[in-house]
């Protein structure tokens, strides 16, 4: 038997190189041998992916991109189809996971510097993934054809008219409509199951590539190929990834089944933050939610959406601060000057922004979850804020916080006091 095994591998490698890209990616792929928690959450990602597009195609075969039909098939699927409430859920809920995972492991990227030289490419591609990944997100959000769904993109597709010149005719060529309807869904329909996903895929691709070919980096910053054995020119501070992270990550993905299927089975509506109760009510063009908002792992982006004023009742001033709200994340590798790259090593500047940073986004995610009339609003006769809801006030704050993060890091990240590299890694 194993002959024929080793016959049949020779034939392959002598057509596709099976055997030489499992070296180069796995068996002999030197990854630092002091990787950590934060280092799970790429290969949870990768799982989540695999996950949607399977739940995806799944649901294709019985979902109806017509308006008319739309709602009654996400229905049909929840209530007639074999196990069709699981893969629905699967996929929803998966939804939430992958931007939890993703969230986390860009924070990692912020904990050890895993943007700087010579990572700026991989950090890059991994920005457009994110980028597209809200794109996908976005378009299918309007498939199950739901009230909040609907309104939703409505929302979001009337942002667009306030860019000057183009933004009229590119709200109209993504609804394809003068209004949401049919058309929309289609489009959405294609955008979401054809194009985005084949894009998405490209960058991971891409992301992987570009990661094994200038190497992982690891929680004490260090480049762990400036030290190789002078005889084997194997790295002194690495260790193959397969098997050690491989063995290792099935442990992250069994922690993380376990967390998914709490979420899975006992409350995949997860309090109407996976998925809104609006949402399972039909699309009615004539009857508005009493509060749209999108879903949680946008709400931080709508926040800042909502705190930047109109500027001569245009809302271009907000869709320009959502938008470098994302793009922003892609330009530092350039604007971080400290001497060294893992937070192990930084002073408290570079810390103390960090948590300011994430203790405004979620904050912000938090805002934009809720009315902004939700904590009242302020006397009329106070100067500045006179007239200006609570709500609101606390976003524009955490706003300037959260752009201050990468304003200001040019300079905090220079004159931060670091503390010395070590020559090797330090477990």
């Amino acid at each position: 038997m194993q002959k024929y095994l080793t016959c049949a591998l020779t034939w392959v490698d002598a057509r596709f190189p099976l055997t030489s890209n499992w070296k180069a990616h796995l068996s002999e792929y030197y990854a630092p041998k002091n990787f950590n928690f934060w280092y799970y959450f790429g290969s949870l990602a990768m799982l989540v992916l695999v996950l949607q597009i399977v739940t995806g195609v799944l649901l294709t075969m019985h979902y109806k991109p017509d308006a008319a039909l739309a709602f009654a098939s996400v229905e049909y699927i929840m209530r007639d189809v074999p196990w069709g409430w699981l893969v629905r859920y699967m996929h929803s809920t998966g939804a939430s996971m992958f931007f939890v995972v993703v969230y986390l492991h860009m924070f990692r990227g912020l904990l050890y510097g895993s943007y700087r030289n010579p990572r700026e490419l991989i950090w890059l591609f991994g920005v457009a993934i994110f980028l597209c990944l809200m794109g996908e997100a976005f378009f299918g959000y309007l498939l199950p054809w739901g009230q909040m769904s609907f309104w939703g993109a409505q929302v979001i597709i009337n942002l667009f008219t306030s860019i000057p010149f183009i933004g009229p005719d590119v709200s109209l060529w993504l609804r394809g409509d003068f209004m949401v309807s049919d058309a929309t869904l289609n489009r959405f329909f294609a955008f979401h199951v054809i194009a985005l996903p084949l894009v998405l895929l490209g960058l991971v691709a891409a992301h992987i590539i570009a990661l094994h070919e200038v190497g992982s980096n690891n929680p004490d910053g260090i480049e762990i190929k400036k030290n190789k054995d002078p005889v084997t020119h194997i790295p002194l501070d690495g260790i193959p990834f397969h098997p050690y992270y491989t063995v290792k990550d099935i442990m992250g993905v069994a922690m993380f089944l376990i967390v998914f299927s709490a979420v899975l089975f006992f409350a995949p509506e997860m309090g109407g933050y996976f998925l809104e109760a609006n949402n399972f009510i039909p699309a009615d063009a004539l009857k508005t939610p009493p509060h749209i908002a999108p879903v949680w792992y946008f709400t931080p982006y709508y926040s800042i959406l909502r705190a930047v004023p109109p500027l001569f009742s245009s809302q271009f001033p907000g869709v320009v601060a959502m938008g470098l709200s994302v793009v922003a994340f892609a330009f530092l590798p350039w604007i971080d000057r400290s001497p060294v790259k893992s937070i192990r090593y930084r002073g408290v500047q570079y810390k103390s922004w960090l948590a300011v940073f994430v203790v405004s986004f979620l904050i912000l995610g938090y805002l934009g979850t809720v009315p902004t009339t939700v904590w009242g609003t302020f006397d009329k006769a106070l100067p500045l804020v006179g007239g200006v809801d609570r709500a609101n006030v606390f976003a524009r704050i955490f706003t300037l916080l959260y752009f201050l993060f990468f304003a200001l890091m040019p300079w905090y990240s220079k004159i931060d006091k670091t503390k010395p590299v070590p020559e090797r890694v330090t477990g």
